[in-house]
């Protein structure tokens, strides 16, 4: 299936719009993350494994966004926009929002 933040596939005319689709996530932070994360903070680099847990995420909300887009029978999904967000007491959770226009083309 295509996936793209583009309007347009080239190439590919679109024949059939069939809706917005969607895939959200939501991930909890694990303590020993944050702390190992806030040392990291304090001596310098990155961050290892939040970027793992968001890649994953990330890789979840979009093959959700794909499954709802086969769903409705289409076989590519444009406009894609990727959101995130933290929520939850004191942050402790962070959702990953994948949007976008499923089509057949």
């Amino acid at each position: 299936m295509i996936v793209t933040t583009t309007q347009s596939i080239e190439g590919r005319p679109v024949q059939d719009y069939l809706g917005i689709v969607t895939g959200e996530v939501i991930v909890g932070a694990n303590l020993f993350r944050d702390l190992f994360a806030g040392i990291r903070d304090i001596v310098g680099g990155r961050s290892g494994s939040y970027e793992r847990i968001l890649a994953e995420a990330r890789g979840q909300a979009i093959e959700e966004l794909q499954a709802a887009c086969a769903e409705r029978g289409g076989n590519a999904v444009i406009g894609i926009d990727l959101d995130y967000e933290v929520i939850g007491d004191k942050g402790s959770m962070l959702m990953v929002s994948a949007s976008g226009t499923a089509v057949r083309v």
